[in-house]
């Protein structure tokens, strides 16, 4: 459904709005987006667009899951789409089984969701991979708020230029965090976030709690991440529940010769409590920086993160960066590489 060139309207979503799992249809007609080689089920673009009504809509997506353990190159595509939009509201809405991410925010101001709640879970041996909650993209001034989120990857994810976000009073489950990133991918891309305050989140189950991700090595982009606030985290069964990954998806030998040329700044974690799940043994915090100061002004406050009780006493790692904050003797002393 192609709805944009909107202006002062009201979806009144009142039942169910299900895509058909004929997938040869939707890989043909589904609508492109170059970036990441997406397509989309549903664009709405316009000004002054209010989507409520406590309606459904679903995604028949275990189809896609099913396909997709075998063809990891297959187009899947995303349930609901804001594109080139001002001034929009989506409320109490529910999202069932996207065959890929929920919600895309492309090039869009002042956009709110409030009430949403999400569900991706798949009936068979195949996972609900990349069923991302919202990734936002090129846009300003989204806010993410009162939602409940339950599926197979980020919870949100801050794409390239995105600026002044909020995303607060979210429960996440199963996912892969509240994610800035990944940035840097694509060679003489310059990529910024900025802005971006996430506070009153529980996360559980998930792979990542906080997390800021950023490519290092040979051939990548470069950009800037600054003023970022996780806030007022309960976590439980988090594999990573507070991470900075500065060398993301490159090992150390080519992230000490090829720095991150994505700088990290004015970075804040305060008041984390809860577990980690112990896939990464006692370590319940890693600030993993690029070395030649990459990274600066970090601060962590009142961090009370544990680890489960057969991997003992929490640990907290970090390199190459300066940590400040009442919680930053948690750390000791960083690695420098």
């Amino acid at each position: 459904m192609n709805m944009t060139g909107l202006k002062n309207k009201n979806i009144d979503l009142l039942g169910t709005v299900k895509f058909t799992n004929n997938m040869t249809y939707w890989i043909n007609n589904g609508f492109p987006f170059e970036f990441q080689d997406q397509i989309a089920f549903w664009i709405v673009g316009g000004n002054d667009i209010l989507i409520n009504g406590g309606g459904t809509i679903d995604g028949s997506g275990q189809v896609w899951y099913d396909a997709f353990a075998t063809n990891s190159t297959l187009l899947r595509p995303i349930l609901l789409t804001v594109y080139q939009a001002t001034d929009v509201a989506v409320k109490d809405i529910t999202m069932v089984n996207s065959p890929e991410w929920f919600n895309f925010v492309n090039e869009g101001k002042n956009v709110v969701y409030d009430g949403i709640n999400i569900s991706a879970v798949s009936t068979s041996n195949n996972l609900a991979k990349n069923t991302d909650g919202w990734d936002i993209y090129r846009s300003d001034s989204i806010s993410i708020i009162n939602s409940n989120i339950n599926n197979g990857d980020d919870c949100v994810s801050l794409k390239p230029n995105s600026t002044n976000i909020i995303a607060s009073d979210l429960y996440c489950n199963g996912s892969h965090g509240i994610s800035v990133g990944s940035l840097g991918q694509y060679a003489g891309v310059y990529d910024i976030v900025e802005n971006f305050t996430s506070t009153n989140i529980q996360m559980y189950n998930a792979e990542n709690g906080a997390r800021i991700k950023a490519y290092a090595g040979p051939g990548v982009g470069s950009g800037i991440v600054k003023n970022i606030n996780y806030s007022f985290f309960t976590e439980g069964n988090v594999d990573n529940p507070l991470i900075v990954d500065q060398c993301y998806m490159t090992n150390a030998t080519e992230c000490t010769a090829y720095p991150s040329n994505v700088y990290i700044q004015d970075v804040v974690f305060a008041n984390f409590n809860g577990t980690s799940s112990g896939a990464t043994n006692s370590v319940v915090a890693s600030l993993a920086c690029s070395p030649d100061g990459r990274c600066s002004d970090i601060s962590v406050n009142n961090i009370f993160l544990e680890a489960p009780p057969q991997d003992g006493s929490a640990t907290y790692s970090c390199q190459n960066v300066n940590i400040t904050g009442n919680a930053a003797y948690l750390f000791g002393d960083c690695a420098t590489t």
